[in-house]
């Protein structure tokens, strides 16, 4: 079991404790005080070490090693079996003449408190398209500005509070293929710069030879827009949307910014955002350029374009 958070002792410092009192000769009294814990919990930790070899310092389950009242097994079994039925909690209570609170207490325990739990799960359909431009994927991430160091570093929500500083917007372009990534910090999510940021990415990816075929978002109201229609109409490519309330269909790039905060935006600590936007281009760069992907075979996306191209460099 996990240690309370406000435990004055963890395992080891039960075991130095008990080691004082039962080994060094200190009084349970003064092995109590220096522990910061009463007299009568010293005693039970002593209790424990004089039971046996094979005792811990552990915590225990509190739940009782006996229990003649449980619901028996054939009783737990009808329940799962109406329960895969579809019926509702307060309906298989009422059918079997049971309480309500105790056949909620077994469907979740049988991990079947919620009627979603009985859908089978959609199969993870895996693709990746074959040539570079095929598909590319966009996102964008909010990221809170600051100009003091945050709580993921201070790790006091109460310090180093930047209120009222507005937000960055990560703009991400990733290719399906070769994983190759374009990225920009913007000062907004609306059409206007998601559509600058959309023709800025094509040209980049053109200066490495890649054309874009199709172009994957969500269904963000700026990925909507016309002006954006209007970008891929004369870039010539075609808009494939995701399904709605379905992130992992644009997968890719969901990995992508998990990455980039991993290793970019939550790696090390910043003195503000400013200094945090700056370091998204040299973060980026390396990932094109040096970081080796899993899901390529180990190469890094710079060297995964160049094969598919069929470029020696």
């Amino acid at each position: 079991m996990n240690v309370h958070k406000n435990a004055r002792l963890t395992p080891r410092g039960r075991a130095l404790m008990v080691s004082r009192i039962v080994d060094e000769g200190w009084s349970v009294a003064a092995a109590a005080e220096a522990a910061g814990v009463s007299v009568r919990t010293a005693r039970k930790w002593v209790g424990r070490r004089r039971r046996g070899p094979s005792e811990d310092f552990t915590d225990r389950s509190s739940a009782p090693r006996r229990c003649p009242r449980r619901t028996s097994q054939p009783r737990v079994m009808q329940i799962e079996q109406l329960r895969r039925q579809r019926m509702t909690g307060p309906a298989i209570a009422q059918a079997l003449g049971m309480a309500r609170s105790t056949v909620g207490v077994i469907l979740r325990r049988l991990g079947l408190g919620k009627l979603t739990a009985l859908e089978p799960r959609p199969e993870v359909i895996r693709y990746e398209r074959s040539r570079p431009g095929e598909m590319i994927h966009l996102d964008i991430k909010k990221l809170g500005r600051f100009d003091v160091e945050g709580h993921r570093i201070t790790g006091d929500r109460r310090k180093g509070a930047s209120r009222g500083a507005g937000w960055d917007f990560l703009h991400v372009c990733v290719d399906d293929a070769s994983r190759l990534a374009y990225t920009e910090i913007l000062p907004s999510e609306r059409k206007e710069d998601t559509t600058a940021f959309l023709e800025r990415a094509l040209a980049w990816l053109a200066r490495h030879g890649v054309t874009v075929e199709r172009v994957m978002t969500d269904n963000g109201s700026a990925y909507r827009s016309k002006l954006f229609a209007k970008a891929l109409q004369t870039a010539g490519a075609r808009h494939v949307r995701t399904r709605p309330y379905t992130p992992r269909t644009n997968g890719k790039a969901e990995r992508f910014i998990q990455t980039s905060l991993r290793e970019w935006a939550y790696a090390k600590p910043y003195g503000s955002s400013a200094e945090r936007s700056k370091a998204v281009g040299p973060w980026t760069d390396s990932y094109n350029l040096t970081r080796p992907h899993s899901g390529i075979k180990g190469f890094t996306p710079w060297q995964r374009v160049n094969n598919l191209l069929g470029n020696d460099t």
